[in-house]
């Protein structure tokens, strides 16, 4: 399958033409993932005044996987480059640093439908669906367009449940071409929002399944098929996905990945790129 995303930039972060912004407007709490407190609107104390982090090498020796995992979609250069014109927070009045503030995770969330959509109508079996499908990117893309004022006053909940509805679609399709999915126990079974926390599925036969929004933290699936599986919300973290095979699997995100480990042999999608603490680790 062509990857439909390697033409489109604007659906990664670039975080050279950024304010950083997820360093900034969004809050995170001490845990595992993060090794102090901060509220939203407050800059991390890492972020230094060019805008990049001052441990960036070293997130996770120091306590912040967290930021790791995290992916803005390209939101992060929309927002500071095209939605407020290039102007920075720290030099702009409060109030526009607090719109700025409160649109990233406005435009985050349009940025990652985009992202879902464009891989949908690379979906040779989606076909049918391939008019509407792109008619809501483009619907999609216009809303990032919007002024600031319109974009903060934007229901993002019912377009995204919009958008869904031709992703939910989609995924019907794509999975009812799997070889052997028909009548088969375990090929194509719906596991959406299963609680498969910890699951030994080690080489399962996964191949055509929904797992849309299935917790599958430290799920053992070494050596699983995962082949046409649709992954859109799927909890990867700390799932063990060595030698996995997910090269085929549709919807699936940078940010889902970095939370897993895996392996050399873990087949992925061309859409998206091997972590890099996964070689490390190996």
């Amino acid at each position: 399958m062509p990857d439909q995303k390697a033409g489109l930039p604007e659906l990664r972060g670039d975080c050279a033409r950024c304010f950083g912004l997820c360093c900034v407007a969004l809050p995170f709490a001490a845990s595992a993932d993060f090794a102090l407190d901060k509220p939203a609107g407050r800059p991390c104390p890492n972020l230094g005044a060019d805008h990049r982090c001052g441990i960036h090498a070293e997130l996770r020796a120091k306590g912040f996987s967290g930021c790791t995992v995290y992916d803005c979609f390209g939101a992060g250069q929309q927002v500071s480059q095209v939605t407020f014109g290039g102007r920075d927070w720290r030099t702009a009045p409060k109030e526009r640093a607090r719109r700025m503030f409160d649109v990233f995770p406005v435009v985050r969330h349009l940025h990652e439908l985009l992202w879902y959509l464009t891989e949908a109508l690379g979906l040779p079996a989606a076909r049918p669906v391939h008019g509407e499908l792109r008619q809501a990117l483009e619907q999609t893309e216009a809303l990032t367009g919007q002024s600031a004022e319109e974009l903060a006053a934007l229901d993002v909940a019912a377009h995204r449940q919009r958008v869904n509805v031709l992703l939910l679609r989609t995924s019907e399709l794509v999975r009812a071409g799997v070889p052997g999915r028909k009548g088969g126990r375990g090929k194509g079974r719906d596991r959406r929002g299963a609680d498969l926390i910890g699951a030994r599925l080690r080489r399962a036969d996964l191949r055509g399944a929904s797992l849309r929004g299935a917790r599958l933290i430290a799920a053992d699936l070494t050596g699983a098929d995962l082949r046409d599986a649709d992954m859109i919300g799927a909890d990867l973290r700390d799932a063990d996905l060595t030698d996995a095979d997910l090269s085929g699997a549709f919807f699936l995100t940078q940010p889902q990945l970095n939370a897993a480990r895996g392996s050399a042999g873990t087949r992925l999608p061309r859409s998206v790129a091997r972590p890099v603490h996964w070689t490390a680790a190996g």
